[in-house]
């Protein structure tokens, strides 16, 4: 039995916590305008809301669809900011909770986390895998076709029953999941909404625990929808495959990406989040470079060089640093 959330109902909809997530929600949003209209009358906003909650007759509103690239286009789907508050409010009770239950090697949209930690891992990964570059080390990576797109309703909805008794807090949840549905009904979560960050991690902490306790794979990180096995056994590996691509299927419904699923070795180099990786030394992949410089030709400021100059300080990247300061004095 999964470990239980003691937080009750009244603990995400009472005034103490619409205001605090408020509090969190406006941070660096104070000068759009459907804050500032909600703003206006806001003890009023809050006491309907909770009211709406109490009572069970709240129902979330629609979403403002707008695509960005970040590089890759995304559709964002945008909640009304009475929404956007429910979700912190949500957030800010569950997230303490279902953290704890994740494991340490899973670095997205986590406190003290994060892709530096994550490439750190991977880093102190390969060289224990290889013995100090002694032996070969094998990677494993895979990439989970459209993840927040294929996300199942009522597979989340399962998991999430299986450590939140309080039958409210599970209504209040069904009401955010079901809000939305991507290519199908029933399927989906929207990128936009903060509570997708949690759900997708919750849902795909149920194949960390698999890797991690069913194949036994010690060297296993993730970060979103892409995770690499380290291993000292390419055979391994290749065995591992079609049960990771069953237990996906099967479990969660989803669907290991055919065209970024490959084994190679360390010392041929492996392109993991946004770095080309080796033993002892990663450089910045070429698309990165290519968007870093484009970036800084359109706002060279001191903020965006600074920015790229600290990416930059994860890998081997001198030459590359020195380019930005030559093509900043121009």
């Amino acid at each position: 039995m999964k470990k239980q959330l003691f937080h009750s109902f009244n603990d995400i909809i009472c005034l103490d916590n619409l205001l605090l997530a408020w509090q969190e929600f406006i941070v660096g949003k104070k000068a759009r305008k459907d804050v500032q209209v909600f703003a206006l009358c806001l003890m009023d906003n809050i006491l309907q809301l909770h009211q709406d909650l109490a009572n069970k007759s709240f129902t979330h509103g629609g979403y403002l669809a707008f695509n960005i690239s970040d590089p890759k286009p995304r559709n964002i789907h945008k909640a009304s900011v009475r929404d956007r508050l429910v979700h912190h409010a949500i957030y800010r009770t569950l997230y303490p909770f279902f953290d704890k239950t994740f494991i340490s090697d899973s670095y997205s949209c986590r406190l003290n986390k994060g892709t530096h930690k994550a490439i750190k891992c991977f880093r102190d990964f390969g060289r224990k895998v290889s013995q100090n570059n002694t032996k070969t080390c094998w990677i494993l990576k895979g990439d989970i076709k459209k993840c927040f797109a294929s996300i199942d309703h009522q597979v989340l909805l399962d998991i999430l029953a299986q450590s939140i008794p309080d039958k409210d807090i599970l209504w209040l949840l069904r009401e955010i999941i079901e809000s939305f549905s991507s290519f199908q009904q029933g399927i989906g979560l929207p990128l936009g909404n903060l509570t997708s960050q949690l759900f997708v991690n919750i849902y795909l902490n149920e194949f960390d625990q698999f890797v991690k306790h069913q194949l036994k794979a010690k060297h296993y990180i993730r970060y979103a929808d892409d995770f690499v096995i380290l291993s000292d056994s390419q055979y391994c590996l290749k065995q591992q495959i079609p049960i990771i691509r069953q237990f996906l299927q099967e479990k969660l419904k989803l669907i290991l990406h055919p065209q970024k699923l490959f084994i190679k070795t360390l010392s041929s180099g492996m392109d993991f989040l946004g770095w080309v990786n080796f033993y002892d030394y990663r450089v910045l992949r070429t698309t990165t470079q290519k968007r870093m410089f484009k970036r800084i030709k359109v706002n060279p400021t001191i903020a965006t060089i600074n920015s790229y100059f600290g990416l930059l300080n994860l890998g081997n990247a001198l030459k590359l640093k020195q380019r930005i300061i030559e093509d900043s004095a121009v």
